[in-house]
């Protein structure tokens, strides 16, 4: 398997809770060259937990398919990559350098590693000689508290890393602050790997002005295809808004997927992506997110679904 970067590569981003199995299946079918797992820490992989593991698996239609770990410890790293090892159809290893949300910065992994290059390096590293997989690529900010982000960058490719995605803020910028798409251009400019641009890439105009502006290899999507999995194919091709019956059998496969994937209790899990889902001038959308708050059987949900979402409606961006 070899990824393909002579063209654009359209990318689902990690984002803890929504990029599970289901979502990243309905993704494919849009056509998202590459979908990433959600963060998996390090120390739950060596431990082999249950819940981890399910994390892990991936959909049939997922190649290639990103793995992504956070951890800063060589000995701890080295254990996960050798469980990761143990399965196949994993194509990449990707090692978060860019959550900035406390609990996990304060575990010295995500973004920390910003405000510590050598155990940065030595984080890489690891992964890069242990590792049986193809690809070892590397998501990073701009900076911790200040933007140093050519140093970043460059660190990562001396690492023997073979591409990076970058979020064009700095931790502190979290996920409010202006996204700094001419720091992302900077990075592409200085590096010879591949780089994908991520950050607040919500529309096609916009997918299209961000690979123009910045050079990138591609464009990483998250809260952007969260309610909108079809983005992905709008990005491709520059397509109007999709039809009201497509919308609905997204719907309605995505909720089946989650039903498939974790049982009974996919209905509840559910309830969050029909509160995105149902935004955008569907007539008793507010009513509608009330009634399946209070929903838990599973054949019931799906009847409201499929009620709900057979009117036609004018989506709004």
């Amino acid at each position: 398997m070899s990824l393909d970067f002579s063209k654009p590569l359209f990318v689902l981003a990690p984002l803890a809770g929504f990029t599970d199995l289901p979502l990243r299946s309905v993704v494919k079918k849009f056509g998202a060259d590459l979908t990433v797992s959600e963060m998996i820490s390090s120390n739950a992989l060596v431990y082999k937990n249950a819940k981890t593991m399910k994390m892990v698996e991936k959909s049939p239609l997922e190649t290639p398919y990103s793995v992504q770990i956070s951890g800063s410890k060589p000995d701890i790293i080295r254990e996960a990559i050798e469980v990761l090892n143990e399965r196949d159809g994993i194509d990449i290893i990707d090692l978060n350098c860019g959550c900035p949300v406390p609990k996990v910065v304060n575990n010295l992994s995500g973004s920390s590693l910003l405000n510590d290059l050598p155990k940065m390096a030595k984080a890489i590293e690891t992964i890069k000689k242990y590792s049986n997989k193809e690809y070892t690529s590397v998501k990073i900010r701009l900076g911790f508290e200040e933007k140093n982000h050519i140093e970043i960058a460059k660190l990562v490719e001396d690492c023997g890393a073979d591409f990076i995605a970058v979020h064009g803020r700095t931790r502190s910028g979290k996920f409010k602050a202006p996204v700094d798409y001419q720091a992302i251009k900077e990075i592409k400019e200085a590096l010879s790997i591949p780089v994908i641009a991520n950050g607040d890439i919500d529309t096609p105009a916009k997918s299209k002005w961000v690979l123009d502006y910045t050079g990138a290899d591609g464009i990483m999507v998250g809260r952007g295809a969260i309610g909108k999995p079809w983005i992905f194919a709008q990005m491709k091709s520059g397509d109007d808004r999709p039809s009201s019956k497509l919308i609905q059998s997204v719907i309605i496969e995505h909720y089946d997927q989650m039903i498939n994937f974790y049982g009974e209790y996919g209905a509840i899990l559910f309830r969050k992506h029909l509160h995105t889902y149902s935004k955008g001038g569907y007539d008793g959308a507010s009513k509608f997110r009330n009634d399946i708050n209070r929903i838990v059987n599973p054949q019931d949900m799906r009847a409201v679904i499929e009620e709900f979402f057979a009117q036609e409606v004018i989506i709004y961006e």
